[in-house]
C-alpha cells in the first residue's frame, strides 16, 4: 500500500504483489499507472516518508479547487510541510489524475488513493461499493463545487440538429457516461417529461469520446457534465437543448476520502480542506487570472474555463456542505439502487461527515452552509448605459481581444452594446444570463428575443434554448426572434 506509509516499504513491492492486493474493481493499468507514481515519488525522498495519495479529473472544472488548481499552487504541500515540522513527520503528495470518478472509484476501493473528488452520482456510488471494506470504506468530507439549481449537466445536440426539445430525441442515439451526473440528469429529466427511456439509444461513452462522436455526426445528442456541453457550444459544434437546472435538483461534485485514512491522519484532511478553500478563495477574487492558468493547465478554452469560475458563474466554489445536497444525495441513491450500481441499505446519511469543515470553520460553520449564494458576484458600473451592475438577474460582461480583464453591462442589451460600439476590438466572449433561469451564457450562442415593449435598455433578451425563447414568444405577442448580429444593430440605438 502506499497511503500514508513509509516509502522504504513501498520499494519492496513488485508489480506483482500490488496487483494480488487489487480488489477486483480496479484494473491491471491502474495498477501500474499508480505503482510506477508511488515509486517515483519514493524515489524523491530519503527516509520514512507518509505518502498522500489525490485522486482528481483536471478536465473537470467543478473540482479545479481540489485538483487542478490546488495541486498548480502547491499550497498543500506547503501545508504538510509546515504539519511536519510540527509533529516530525516528513509527507509526501502524489497526484493522480483520472478521466472520470468510476476509475478514481476503483483506485480508492483498492486503496490507492485515500482523498479523491467527483460528481454527486459518482460518489454515492463510490460510498456504497467501498463500505464493504474496512479499510476502503469512504465518507464525503466537502463539496467542490455547486450549482443549486442543477445547470451543471446539459444535453447539446448538433447545431444542424432539428431537435428542440427532448420528445425529438425518441428513436435517436444520444452519448453519456452510465452511473454519471449526466446520466442521471438525462434519466430524470426524461422521466418528469414522460418520455419511455427505452425509446432513446444510449452510447455509454466517455465524455471526449461523446464529444468527438457529435462533432463526427455519430450520434445525436450528448449528455454531459462540466466542461464538455458548453466547450462544444463555444466552439461552434452544438447547441443547448435541455438544461439540467429545468430538474430543479441541486448538483455538486464533493471531496471523499478513506475512513481509515481520515481517523489515521485527521490532520492531514484538516490541512487539505484548509488548502482548498484558500484555492477556492482565489478563484474567486482572481476570476480571470484562475481561468487563464486552467486553460494553460488542461487546454480548455480560458473564455470556456471563465463561463463556470467567472463571478456569477455557472459553478459556486466552496467547499461547505449545503443542507440542500441531503435530497440530492437521496435522489441520487433511488436512481443509483434502480440501476444496481448501489446497495439498499446503503445510508447517505451516514455517508457524510462535516467534521473537518467544523473544525476548519468553528463559529463560522453555520453560517457557511447556509449561504448558497455564488462567492463570486458580478458588480460594477456600466458606463455605456449609465447604471450600477449589481443585480445578478441581468448582469453581464464582455471580454475584448488583448484586455487584461471583462467590461461589465448592466444589462444584456447594454452588453450588446458595448459591443456594437467597441469598434475593431475583437470579441473573445461575451457573458449574458438567461432570461428565464439565470444561467450564464455565452452570448453570441444565445437565442435572441427582443420585446419592444420593455425599457430600452432591457429589451433585448437571450435564452439558453430555443424551446425557452418560443415560451417567452407565446406569452409575448409583440415580441419577436432576433439573430445574434442583428440585435448588436438594434442595440447601437439604444440610449
Amino acid at each position: 500500500m502506499f497511503n500514508v506509509n513509509s516509502c522504504s516499504s513501498a520499494r519492496r513491492a513488485t508489480p506483482s504483489r500490488v496487483a494480488r492486493s487489487f480488489r477486483p474493481l480496479i484494473t491491471a493499468a491502474t495498477a501500474a499507472t499508480l505503482l510506477v507514481s508511488s515509486l517515483s515519488a519514493c524515489s524523491l525522498v530519503d527516509g520514512p516518508t507518509d505518502v498522500v495519495n489525490i485522486g482528481y479529473q483536471s478536465k473537470t472544472l467543478n473540482t479545479i479547487n481540489a485538483g487542478t488548481l490546488l495541486r498548480d499552487r502547491g499550497t498543500f504541500e506547503k501545508a504538510l510541510e509546515r504539519l511536519g515540522r510540527s509533529n516530525g513527520k516528513r509527507y509526501r503528495v502524489q497526484w493522480h489524475d483520472f478521466s472520470s470518478g468510476a476509475p478514481l472509484t476503483a483506485a480508492m476501493i483498492a486503496t490507492q488513493v485515500d482523498i479523491g473528488s467527483m460528481g454527486d452520482y459518482p460518489l454515492v456510488t463510490n460510498g456504497s461499493k467501498s463500505a464493504r471494506f474496512d479499510d476502503a470504506a469512504t465518507e464525503l468530507v466537502a463539496t467542490t463545487g455547486y450549482n443549486p439549481q442543477g445547470s451543471l449537466n446539459q444535453v447539446v445536440v448538433p447545431t444542424s440538429s432539428d431537435a428542440t426539445e427532448l420528445a425529438d430525441l425518441q428513436g435517436r442515439q444520444v452519448s453519456t457516461s452510465l452511473g454519471s451526473a449526466g446520466d442521471g440528469m438525462l434519466a430524470t429529466a426524461l422521466e418528469r417529461a414522460g418520455i419511455d427511456p427505452d425509446g432513446i439509444q444510449v452510447a455509454n461513452q466517455d465524455p471526449s469520446i461523446g464529444a468527438a462522436a457529435i462533432e463526427g455526426g455519430q450520434v445525436d445528442g450528448l449528455a454531459q457534465f462540466v466542461p464538455w456541453p458548453q466547450l462544444m457550444i463555444f466552439r461552434g459544434q452544438a447547441r443547448l437543448l435541455f438544461d439540467g437546472g429545468e430538474n430543479g435538483v441541486p448538483t455538486f461534485h464533493g471531496v471523499v476520502a478513506r475512513k481509515q485514512f481520515t481517523r489515521a491522519n485527521p490532520e492531514v484532511m484538516t490541512e487539505f480542506l484548509r488548502a482548498m478553500q484558500n484555492t477556492s478563495d482565489v478563484i474567486a477574487d482572481r476570476p480571470m487570472a484562475s481561468a487563464l492558468r486552467i486553460s494553460e493547465l488542461t487546454g480548455i478554452e480560458p473564455e470556456v474555463a471563465y463561463l463556470y469560475n467567472g463571478p456569477n458563474g455557472m459553478v459556486s466554489f466552496d467547499p461547505a456542505i449545503k443542507p440542500q445536497f441531503a435530497e440530492t444525495l437521496a435522489q441520487v441513491k433511488a436512481f443509483l439502487v434502480q440501476r444496481g450500481s448501489v446497495e439498499p441499505d446503503f445510508d447517505v446519511g451516514a455517508f457524510t461527515n462535516d467534521e473537518y469543515l467544523r473544525q476548519l470553520y468553528g463559529a463560522d460553520f453555520t453560517a457557511r452552509t447556509g449561504d448558497v449564494a455564488n462567492p463570486s458576484r458580478l458588480t460594477g458600473y456600466d458606463g455605456t448605459c449609465g447604471l450600477p451592475v449589481d443585480d445578478p438577474a441581468t448582469a453581464s460582461e464582455v471580454w475584448f481581444q488583448g484586455e487584461a480583464e471583462t467590461r461589465k453591462a448592466a444589462t444584456p442589451t447594454c452588453l450588446l452594446r458595448q459591443i456594437a460600439t467597441g469598434g475593431t476590438s475583437e470579441v473573445r466572449a461575451g457573458y449574458v444570463p438567461d432570461t428565464q433561469s439565470g444561467l450564464k451564457l455565452f452570448a453570441a450562442q444565445a437565442t435572441w428575443v427582443h420585446d419592444g415593449s420593455t425599457a430600452l435598455t432591457r429589451s433585448l433578451l437571450p435564452f439558453a434554448t430555443e424551446r425557452g425563447a418560443q415560451a417567452y414568444l407565446d406569452n409575448h405577442p409583440t415580441a419577436k426572434p432576433i439573430g445574434f448580429d442583428a440585435a448588436v444593430r438594434a442595440a447601437e440605438q439604444v440610449q
